[in-house]
């Protein structure tokens, strides 16, 4: 069976796991945190970075920081993970969906400005498939309306728009570290803090509503509850774990790339016979092999071809469920139509793509896919 997805250990983790024990200093925010947040300060030129549990933490972090309140309206794409909603749904947050684009899951810039009321406090974009949204029209839009931007870049570690960080441009971003992901320590996330007037209040959310970072820094004699927060901080064994794969992100990310370009090139065929909508890659933006996904005709094919690839030994999986239509929201839906969401949610596939994926499976299942489409379409 070739899995959807292996955890990559580049075999580091255990010897940084084991110092970390060994300094008996495990709670967070300890030595190997500060490690974390540094190194992808430093790499990407983040302004301050704050690690979390989960990249869910780190959005509802932003609802926090952000001030979201009921009766607040926040702007997102419906092809999404549930934790984009969530974390501002929590605080109150009436949601206003933005489909995606025809050519691309991700959201339609152009679609964003016409949802803008006086409410809206928030416009949260996805990097899908750790492709850039068009942030120079999404930053316009907001800047002209006073509007914060929050960069949900869960699946986008080193990936660019016009050779900015992804994370990095608008107001906050958040990563996930989740296993599925290039870079991953089973469960984790981070906080990325771009504006300056949010970096002290998002260190107290961070630890709990309190100053103990300060405290502990000497800027007080104690520390107190002065802030709403939460317990936002891994583990030191999870920065430990983390710390070994941010090491080796360049390895993993060519290792990744070489595996997507591979699936580009033997799909190919699926492509031009119009069997495939392939993925896009917009020129203002980079490709950092988060996933190989490919658009079906209809939802039909898209699920006999799952089913067919299963057949050979192969994990191939669907993605986001539209939120706009899921059972939780359609009734909170303001009952625009969202064609795009809809039809990647039923027709878009993902291939396996993971660091210890050979490329000879991925011709494999390349060499599978026009057979068994070819078969749908016979019958």
């Amino acid at each position: 069976m070739i899995n959807f997805n292996v955890p990559y250990l580049t075999g580091k983790e255990q010897e940084y796991v084991l110092a970390a024990v060994a300094r008996k200093k495990l709670s967070g925010n300890g030595e190997f945190t500060a490690k974390c947040q540094r190194l992808m300060e430093e790499r990407s030129g983040f302004r301050r970075v704050l690690l979390t549990t989960s990249c869910t933490d780190a959005l509802e972090m932003c609802g926090l920081l952000l001030d979201i309140r009921p009766g607040d309206e926040v702007i997102m794409p419906s092809f999404t993970f549930v934790s984009t909603a969530n974390a501002f749904m929590l605080r109150g947050a009436t949601i206003r969906f933005v489909d995606s684009r025809a050519d691309h899951p991700g959201m339609d810039e152009e679609a964003i400005e016409e949802l803008i009321t006086p409410r809206t406090r928030a416009i949260v974009v996805v990097h899908y498939a750790g492709v850039a949204c068009d942030m120079d029209k999404v930053m316009e839009v907001a800047a002209r309306h006073g509007v914060p931007v929050v960069e949900d870049a869960a699946q986008a570690i080193a990936s660019n728009y016009k050779g900015r960080a992804l994370g990095g441009i608008g107001t906050l971003g958040a990563f996930s570290f989740h296993e599925t992901k290039n870079i991953q320590c089973g469960e984790g996330g981070a906080l990325v803090v771009n504006d300056p007037a949010l970096a002290a209040r998002a260190e107290i959310i961070w630890e709990k509503g309190t100053n103990r970072s300060a405290f502990w820094r000497g800027e007080v004699d104690k520390y107190n509850w002065v802030d709403l927060g939460s317990s936002f901080l891994p583990s030191e064994i999870n920065a430990a774990y983390l710390f070994a794969q941010l090491e080796e992100i360049d390895r993993i990310q060519t290792k990744r790339i070489a595996l997507w370009n591979r699936y580009s090139d033997g799909l190919q065929s699926c492509f031009r016979a119009g069997l495939l909508q392939a993925p896009a890659i917009p020129t203002f933006a980079t490709n950092n092999g988060h996933m190989y996904y490919a658009v079906c005709p209809d939802a039909a094919s898209r699920d006999r071809l799952i089913a067919g690839l299963k057949q050979r030994g192969i994990h191939a999986v669907f993605h986001y469920q539209s939120l706009h239509a899921s059972p939780f929201f359609t009734e909170k839906h303001d009952g625009r139509a969202l064609p795009n969401a809809d039809r990647y949610s039923q027709c878009l596939v993902r291939f396996p793509l993971y660091h210890d994926l050979e490329l000879e499976e991925v011709e494999r299942i390349c060499a599978a896919v026009p057979e068994i489409l070819e078969t749908i379409l016979e019958n």
